[in-house]
């Protein structure tokens, strides 16, 4: 079951508990367990969705073009560089392995990717309200999964025929490099050009999601222990 409904439900119900045996303490527990709940979802609501009234809601949908941005300066960066185009050429194109570029994915460090979605996360408007959970830190576990899952993605983008077919047909062009790599990226960006808003509001949202998960529910545990704390006092 989703990890929210049961943190709200277990919050709900110390409330009600609470209420009909006029317990302050497991009340309070309830009420202020409910409140940090509701808020880190709303806060996790708030990357992805469009709230009308909340200023900096729907962030990651909102720079989508920059992230489509990123993917292409990672791919022309790291993959379809003139070395890798060279040793493209000399290998044997009918080979099973030719443009096999796995290993590649598999050895690029793909951190500074990462940090600059936390950065461009920080710096909108909705920093603010993420550093009431936690700062960027609250993201850090979500690091492996997002790495793995944007190796995945390139890996098999970079399988593509139509970027086999471009390389492939460079070969016997007078200037192969330069040409080569305009093909490529006009590729690349035709590719990118199909994605939306929401198809990357998706991606993000399958990646980190689960884990963001999370932070609903130490908003609830950590809401029950100031409730308890402030009842007590």
């Amino acid at each position: 079951m989703n990890k929210s409904i049961i943190t709200n439900f277990i919050s709900v119900l110390l409330i009600g508990i609470g209420y009909q045996t006029d317990n302050h303490i497991v009340y309070n527990a309830g009420l202020f367990a409910f409140s940090g709940a509701v808020t880190n979802w709303l806060a996790i609501h708030m990357l992805f969705e469009k709230v009308p009234g909340l200023y900096g809601s729907g962030v990651i949908p909102n720079r989508f073009e920059e992230f489509k941005a990123a993917i292409k300066s990672l791919m022309m960066r790291e993959f379809f560089t003139e070395e890798n185009i060279k040793k493209f050429m000399n290998q044997e194109f009918n080979s099973a392995n030719s443009f096999d570029l796995a290993p590649i994915v598999s050895n690029v460090d793909f951190n500074p990717t990462f940090d600059s979605l936390v950065e461009t996360i920080k710096e909108s408007s909705f920093g603010g309200m993420l550093s009431m959970f936690g700062g960027t830190e609250a993201l850090e576990p979500l690091k492996e999964s997002f790495i793995q899952k944007i190796q995945t993605s390139i890996a098999e983008l970079s399988q593509s025929d139509s970027v086999k077919d471009a390389i492939k047909e460079q070969v016997s062009s007078s200037s192969v490099l330069d040409d080569a790599q305009l093909n490529i990226e006009a590729i690349i960006d035709q590719r990118l050009n199909e994605l939306t808003p929401q198809l990357v509001k998706e991606i993000v949202a399958k990646m980190i999601r689960e884990h963001l998960g999370w932070l609903v529910v130490w908003g609830g545990v950590f809401g029950g222990i100031i409730g308890i704390i402030a009842a007590s006092l």
